[in-house]
């Protein structure tokens, strides 16, 4: 039993003169029976750390009188606090759930009232309720997750973080060590159900060579202003569709460590959840979207290390709760899951092999399809880094990839703007470790020497595809994009055409065909490319 302690001060909200004190799982079950609800009692749902009392339009959290190593909500003042907290922490991304703190009184007659007159003896977290079933692990798991979400989650994320609060620090590496060792803590609790020594020392091996390895870029990424306060627990369960948008929420409030933290470190989280959950496309497409829209390319070569982690916390959390709070056949299925987290995270340490793809063609011939197409099967999670001259020309003049620019933000002086960073990008994403795929016109045979040089420089295999079709199929492309971050007309392609390419020298692909043929070409091409 847990009893809420008297404060002596009033509540500073007009709820009495004081904090009262009542045993919080008696004040639990009469919430539950429906009092402070018209007597109709609400849907309950339990948690560890809470109880979340669902109405037809709300949702009530209310945080357990817990104290353990990672929180504390052992009184009712911190209670308070952290319900405070959440409302702040969660309208940043949520002010359409996120309502406000309430506290529970105990009234003159004995009875329990929501933000009532009495004394308050408990606080809750008043929300918005909204559609369970479309958050996107469940819309994930019924196929009905679409690229054009990704792409906007991405989006918000990348704005979410552009916002966020930067924490000043030096010591990135700091922020990260100790993640590693306590992640090894936590899954030795449970050796042979699910984790084997061996399988845990293996993986804390891999995740401090790559620590020790990754040192000076962690801490130049926290001096470049990357450990901000971001959201702590950005997984697919976390974010919902209302009003077809994808919507953020549950963000951490109960440990500011948990918080601030790399921005990458926070991303890598719904990267490595699309991974476990089989869909690597759509981890590529939230990954190369991000870069797309905060030109963060300096910082990949933390991604690996910091999705190993984040597995490695899936797989103690959900050892823990198989051992703790399930049975029977449910019990077997999370420690398999907790297992395959294990698997998962020393797998997103595995080398890849770098190389560059040039990917040309005239406008229509589908190069950024093909290349997102084959990007995520380059080498585990999230897969290689596709620098498109589209999205690089936008994000130099400031503005979102769909946007259309005038005629004037194109020209000699402009062009080469925007190729001196794409060509700096897949130089930066090759010394990361990572595939990078160059997606342009490529209608310059400068440009397509320029590629095969930086390939020379960097060490790396090499591969240039050229796309082609007949003017009507690719005119019938071009006049039927939407949305798109090309601003290509048929004015524009029959203007390229007229130019020609010269000799090409890569391999020609008919691009009239359907995506998957040129995408199986391109593939077997690919994979026959010596390391």
């Amino acid at each position: 039993m847990s009893s809420l302690p008297l404060h002596p001060s009033g509540s500073g909200c007009g709820q009495g003169e004081g904090a009262g004190t009542m045993d919080q799982d008696e004040l639990i079950e009469r919430l539950a029976a429906g009092e402070t609800f018209g007597g109709r009692a609400p849907e309950r749902i339990d948690t560890h750390i809470s109880v979340v009392f669902l109405t037809e339009d709300r949702a009530y959290k209310l945080k357990r009188a817990l104290t353990v190593p990672y929180l504390d909500y052992g009184t009712l003042e911190k209670r308070r606090t952290f319900c405070e907290a959440e409302i702040e922490i969660n309208r940043r991304t949520a002010p359409q759930i996120y309502l406000r703190a309430v506290p529970v009184t105990l009234e003159a007659d004995g009875t329990l009232a929501r933000g009532g007159g009495g004394i308050p003896v408990e606080w809750l977290v008043e929300m918005a309720r909204f559609d369970t079933g479309l958050t996107l692990d469940r819309v994930a798991r019924a196929g009905k997750l679409e690229a054009h979400t990704v792409r906007d989650l991405a989006d918000a994320i990348a704005a979410f973080h552009e916002k966020a609060e930067r924490i000043e620090t030096t010591d990135g590496a700091g922020v990260v060590e100790p993640t590693i060792g306590g992640n090894a803590r936590e899954m030795r609790n449970w050796l042979g159900a699910p984790f084997a020594a061996a399988d845990i020392e293996r993986l804390v091996d891999l995740q401090r060579s790559r620590l020790d390895a990754n040192r000076a870029l962690l801490d130049a990424h926290a001096a470049a202003g990357m450990v901000r306060r971001c959201h702590g627990d950005l997984h697919l369960r976390n974010i919902c569709l209302i009003d077809g948008r994808p919507v953020i929420f549950d963000a951490i409030e109960f440990n500011e460590r948990f918080i601030r933290i790399d921005v990458l470190y926070d991303l890598s989280f719904l990267l490595m959840d699309f991974a476990f959950n089989g869909h690597p496309e759509f981890a590529n497409l939230a990954f190369n979207r991000y870069l797309q829209r905060t030109g963060d390319i300096g910082g990949i070569g933390l991604v690996p290390l910091f999705q190993s982690l984040r597995a490695g916390i899936r797989a103690h959390v959900t050892a823990k709760a198989a051992g703790e709070r399930a049975e029977g056949k449910r019990q077997e299925e999370m420690r398999r899951e907790a297992a395959t987290y294990l698997e998962l995270a020393a797998e997103l340490l595995r080398p890849a092999t770098p190389r560059l793809i040039a990917i040309g063609g005239f406008s229509g011939t589908g190069k950024s399809t093909l290349a997102r197409r084959i990007a995520p099967g380059l080498c585990a999670s999230p897969g290689a880094v596709t620098v498109s001259s589209d999205p690089i020309r936008k994000r130099l003049h400031g503005v979102a990839p769909e946007e259309k620019l005038p005629e004037t933000a194109y020209g000699p002086e402009a062009d080469a703007k925007v190729f001196d960073e794409m060509f700096r990008e897949a130089e930066t994403a090759l010394a990361a470790g990572f595939p990078a795929i160059l997606d342009m016109t490529f209608r310059d045979s400068a440009l397509r020497k320029r590629a095969e040089a930086l390939a020379d420089q960097a060490g790396v295999p090499f591969a240039g595809f050229w796309l082609e079709a007949d003017r009507a199929t690719l005119a019938a492309r071009v006049a039927a994009r939407t949305n798109d971050p090309s601003d290509a007309t048929t004015g524009v392609l029959d203007r390229q055409l007229a130019s020609g390419a010269g000799d090409i020298g890569w391999r020609r692909i008919d691009a009239a065909a359907s995506i998957e043929e040129s995408h199986d070409r391109v593939a077997a091409a690919v994979a026959n490319i010596a390391d």
